[in-house]
């Protein structure tokens, strides 16, 4: 019997140049939020201080994300095994949170608004929008190419989303009130703002919970990378299957393989490791190797979709 840890490196740091492309859409925002809350204050719209407010929240959101990249790029220590990457997906979370509770707040003044419709001004409202409009496109052309595989960016890239829709929603109400005088655009703008918001920001949430109990990774077949591994040659069984996300981008997996006599371990592994790299691109292993002689008694199979356990410890490999 024979454990085998395999370590890959190839998550790295990010590069300068995301780092920096955020910390610009950082400065752009924070400049324009003071702009918005301003001009929202002037106009009295609760379309502009609800963007003014989500503004708030991108700066809060972008700077927590740069600080879990600082935290993330310090090494393993004995007692943070896997280093500190966990901080990115539990910022991702509380941008989630943020965004939801924000946008619920959002929808109960809107509300008191519907009630009794406050005078506004149309024209500051919507050329206050159409800047907020532009800083938020350049924003999320900023932030664009990193968004799809990492979780914590994805979040800042949400908000800013999130806000250039609610631009373009407060400049078609400021229209509505200068063409019609229907101040109660400002409302429901305010409310289609809120629920474009909630609706990312809950995919988010989802996503970052999912990671946090360690759950399978949305891509990733379970029963598919059982079947590979059993399509090795030599291989008899596979159990104890886990594949799990430590943080985005970064899959791990430990399984125990069961093989025949004919071949020596150390082949093996290296067959299994280019499988799983090859078809699913996990780099980060624990495996352990057993024959069938040395199997252990209790050992019992791990269909996909089970939650198995043995008396066994596994050591997990660290990506320092």
């Amino acid at each position: 019997m024979g454990a085998n840890h395999s370590h890959s490196h190839s998550h790295g740091q990010r590069s300068a140049g995301s780092i920096n492309k955020l910390k610009l859409a950082l400065g752009l925002t924070f400049v324009y939020m003071f702009a918005e809350a301003i001009g929202g204050w002037f106009a009295n719209s609760l379309a502009l201080l609800a963007d003014a407010g989500h503004m708030l929240t991108d700066v809060a959101a972008m700077a927590l994300t740069l600080a879990a990249f600082w935290f993330a790029s310090r090494p393993a220590t004995a007692k943070k095994t896997f280093g500190y990457y966990r901080l990115e997906i539990l910022a991702a979370f509380v941008n989630g949170i943020t965004l939801v509770l924000i946008s619920l707040w959002v929808i109960y003044e809107a509300y008191e608004r519907w009630q009794s419709p406050p005078e506004i001004k149309g024209l500051h409202l919507t050329a206050i929008a159409v800047g907020g409009l532009v800083i938020n496109l350049i924003c999320a052309y900023l932030l664009h190419g990193d968004h799809e595989h990492d979780l914590n960016m994805r979040g800042a890239w949400l908000h800013v989303v999130g806000d250039a829709l609610g631009s373009v929603t407060a400049i078609g109400a400021g229209i509505l009130i200068l063409a019609f005088g229907w101040v109660w655009a400002d409302a429901v703008s305010s409310v289609l703002i809120s629920l474009i918001i909630i609706f990312g920001a809950w995919n988010l949430i989802k996503e970052s919970v999912n990671v946090l109990l360690e759950g399978t990774p949305a891509h990733i077949n379970l029963k598919a990378v059982e079947e590979t591994i059993r399509r090795t040659e030599n291989v008899e069984d596979v159990h104890d299957l886990h594949v799990w996300t430590i943080t985005s981008g970064m899959e791990a997996l430990s399984v125990h393989i069961i093989h025949r006599n004919e071949i020596s371990q150390k082949a093996l592994l290296k067959a299994v490791r280019q499988k799983l790299h090859d078809e699913f691109g996990i780099d980060h292993l624990t495996i352990q190797l057993e024959t069938i002689e040395t199997e252990q008694p209790d050992a019992h199979p791990c269909f996909s979709g089970a939650n198995c356990f043995d008396s066994e410890v596994k050591v997990r490999a660290t990506n320092n």
